[in-house]
């Protein structure tokens, strides 16, 4: 058992049975009373974040993590399978564990934190961009050029999200995944 003073950034920790990570942390030296730690923490599951604070001294569970770089193969019912490149051991990950399972590209590299002791995965992160073709999008009107104006567009994967009004089939984008958000256009 680990105590306060071990809190640092990233470390993984086990609070009233659940995982979280620590965002941010502080440590406070009152003038009066007893020292204590504010804290930020992210709850692995789920992704909410929780302002707590700890008396000094207070014990702490420490859980070790891993984070590993697999490949997205194919879907499989409910469940998402994955590859590690190095071993090909093969994963399944349950599709409520995926944020946005619109953006998965087949032979993609995304990124699981997996339990170290456990050897479960926990959590899935897709890069941060994807590279994919617009498959459908109405066709753009000359002249309809007013700053800002996006459209509907369906890409590769089957996502819709909104683009510029520029951009034609066939077109090569780049997508932000933590936002579905158009970034730029992809010069092939």
């Amino acid at each position: 058992m680990a105590n306060t003073s071990d809190i640092r950034n990233g470390l993984c920790i086990k609070h009233n049975d659940k995982l979280f990570q620590i965002k941010e942390f502080q440590h406070v030296k009152p003038g009066k009373g007893p020292a204590f730690v504010r804290t930020k923490m992210r709850q692995i599951e789920t992704g909410r974040i929780l302002d707590h604070t700890f008396s000094a001294g207070h014990k702490i569970e420490i859980v070790r993590i891993e984070n590993r770089d697999y490949q997205y193969l194919y879907q499989d019912g409910e469940s998402f399978v994955f590859m590690n490149n190095d071993n090909y051991e093969q994963v399944n990950i349950e599709a409520s564990m995926v944020e946005k399972p619109e953006f998965l590209q087949e032979g993609m590299i995304c990124s699981i934190l997996f339990h170290a002791e456990e050897e479960t995965p926990l959590v899935l992160e897709l890069p941060m961009y994807i590279i994919s073709e617009i498959t459908y999008t109405e066709p753009g009107v000359k002249g309809d050029t007013a700053t800002n104006s996006m459209k509907p567009a369906t890409i590769a994967t089957g996502a819709e999200i909104r683009v510029p009004l520029f951009i034609e089939n066939g077109e090569t984008i780049k997508v932000d995944t933590r936002t579905g958000v158009y970034v730029e256009r992809v010069k092939n």
